[in-house]
């Protein structure tokens, strides 16, 4: 990036002679929404591939910016043409008993700690926020939600740094809640309902009345309510209209506002990611983990990541081959005729692999030549099915090797993928495929594996993995993600609560979402404690992981960590009576 640029600046790039030239705020405001406009994550100075006179480009961090390119003669999105790690990714959510048992409740009651969240900014980057609910106001009915950035609202006054969305201060959003009728005044909602869900047990106010409380009932909270993916990016991946798909790039901006919100009220700051998806090596190297990671490195700063829902859902095959004269045979299933799938092959180099494919009908694809970066496109004739079939080397800090295949219109049946190695070393490779919520209809392994399902970015390195589990019986919540990465990284780093949790609402929600939002709200009264009070003012994430891991609640006969559980279950309770020299993390 150019030196001097301001962080958040938009920039007109040159290709020849990169000049800095503001561009008019209305035309990078339309890329950021219109579907006539691609989308591209760079690293700094990596252009890659990208051609085209101009693009709009909002800088992240210093690290990591984004780039709009006009389609008109682009070459359409496909990991042939472009570099995978550019294409943004697309993530979706992962849908007061839960408290007591986190040991949050008896920390909160007890006289000379009583923390609750005060003075912490608690950010979430979800579908939105019902700002008019009780459970996010003060006893004189202000909000406690300090500011929101709300990407889907274009008529108002853009975050600054930022070319698009609209946001709302806590002044704004209390003279909105002073009228009868306050959508009027802010149309802030959240019409699935997730992100109001997730703030609610996170931090939701005190409710004297019926007896219900967020974890962190006196924290600030700041939200983003993402866009929705652009169409070309639904079309790629074969996500429908009606489900909830954010890109990778807004999520990245989000938690770039966040933290420079944090950083201007000199506050520290909690990131509670309830947000997923199976794209990519599930080895915590994609550009959204690598930036997590950054973020949970700093001082006062405190990341959780949901682990998924995907451990039962059969999307991950984990293949061996035993030597180069093998062949390891992968059945899909697919229930249905549909639009389409994909499915993601990954080895870590220097491994090679090369497929072939054969149709329900008997048809073959044969053996197709490994290369760097090559593309193969095929019609099978009796299924009507169009394959493509791309390879990659993808990653800076760790290289892989990817395998994309994607089927359009692919016919019910069993598909079979057969994987070669070119170049073997152990003999391994795993392959996904898409999160539930991004298939239209039933399709999945025949022979799957439950181990390695976390969702990505469950699988970043320094963040805090959430997992769940059913705290009305202390059984594991059975889809909770499973570890570990395929880097062997211990995930989930704990469990927390995940089924039948209570919004304000009076919901019942199921789900790593909602684990993640109880052990966010912990996090920010330990943030609370540790720097707000002034105990420990250089806590990062890291600090704040450790000491829960060595709180975490472990049963008898159980060997830890493991894929299931990581350290065991969230005790707040115990890492403050540890903090304290009362005793080291007990045995249920």
């Amino acid at each position: 990036m150019p030196s001097g640029t301001p962080p958040g600046g938009v920039l007109h790039i040159n290709k020849k002679s990169v000049q800095v030239v503001y561009m008019d705020e209305t035309i990078c405001m339309e890329a950021a929404y219109s579907n006539d406009w691609f989308d591209f994550l760079i690293q700094q100075g990596e252009l890659g591939n990208l051609t085209g006179e101009m693009e709009c480009m909002t800088p992240v961090n210093d690290r990591y910016s984004v780039l709009y390119y006009p389609r008109d003669g682009m070459a359409e999105v496909n990991f042939g043409t472009y570099s995978y790690s550019a294409v943004p990714k697309c993530f979706t959510t992962l849908s007061v008993n839960a408290l007591d048992v986190s040991g949050i409740l008896s920390i909160r009651n007890q006289p000379n700690l009583s923390l609750t969240g005060a003075g912490v900014l608690l950010g979430i980057v979800d579908s939105g926020i019902d700002y008019t609910r009780d459970a996010f106001r003060f006893e004189d009915g202000s909000s406690r939600i300090v500011s929101v950035w709300d990407q889907t609202v274009q008529a108002g006054t853009p975050p600054e740094g930022f070319s698009y969305g609209t946001v709302y201060t806590r002044q704004q959003l209390d003279e909105a809640l002073q009228n009868d009728q306050p959508q009027s005044v802010i149309p802030l909602n959240d019409p699935i309902g997730h992100g109001t869900a997730v703030a609610s047990i996170a931090a939701g106010s005190i409710n004297e009345q019926n007896g219900w409380s967020g974890a962190a009932p006196y924290a600030d909270l700041a939200v983003v309510k993402l866009k929705e993916a652009k169409q070309y990016l639904r079309d790629l991946y074969f996500i429908a209209d009606d489900v909830p798909a954010y890109q990778e790039n807004d999520i990245m901006l989000a938690i770039a506002y966040l933290n420079r919100l944090a950083i201007e009220r000199n506050q520290p700051l909690v990131l509670l990611i309830a947000l997923g998806t199976n794209n990519g090596s599930h080895g915590g190297n994609s550009f959204l983990s690598n930036y997590l990671d950054e973020i949970a490195q700093r001082r006062g700063r405190a990341v959780l990541v949901a682990a998924g829902n995907e451990a039962n859902a059969r999307h991950h095959y984990y293949g061996s081959v035993a030597d180069e004269n093998a062949t390891d045979e992968v059945e899909i299933n697919v229930e249905r005729d549909m639009e389409g799938f994909f499915v993601e092959l990954w080895s870590a180099e220097p491994e090679l692999y090369e497929v072939a494919v054969i149709a329900p009908s008997g048809e073959r694809l044969s053996r197709i030549p490994a290369e760097r970066s090559g593309r193969r496109e095929y019609t099978f004739v009796f299924e009507g099915t169009t394959l493509s079939v791309d390879y990659r080397i993808v990653g800076t800090r760790s290289v892989n090797q990817l395998i994309f295949l994607r089927f359009v219109r692919p016919t019910r049946g069993i598909w079979k993928i057969l994987v070669y190695p070119k170049n073997l070393v152990f003999g391994h490779f795993h392959m996904w495929l898409p999160i539930s919520a991004f298939l239209s209809d039933p399709v999945y392994f025949l022979t799957s594996n439950p181990d390695t399902t976390l969702t990505i970015p469950a699988t970043a390195r320094v963040p805090m993995t959430v997992g769940g589990y059913n705290d009305a019986n202390g059984s594991l919540f059975l889809d909770s993600g499973r570890g570990f990465t395929v880097t062997g990284a211990i995930k989930p780093d704990f469990v927390a609560p995940a089924v039948n949790v209570i919004s304000e609402s009076g919901e019942d929600w199921t789900g790593t979402s909602f684990a993640v939002a109880i052990a966010a709200g912990a996090a920010a009264m330990y943030l609370e404690w540790a720097v707000v009070r002034g105990n420990v003012p250089g806590t990062t994430s890291v600090d704040v992981k450790n000491e829960f891991i060595r709180g975490a609640a472990r049963s008898q006969g159980i060997l830890y960590p493991n894929r299931e559980w990581g350290y065991g279950k969230l005790d707040l309770s115990q890492t403050f009576r540890n903090l304290a020299g009362l005793g080291q993390s007990r045995l249920q």
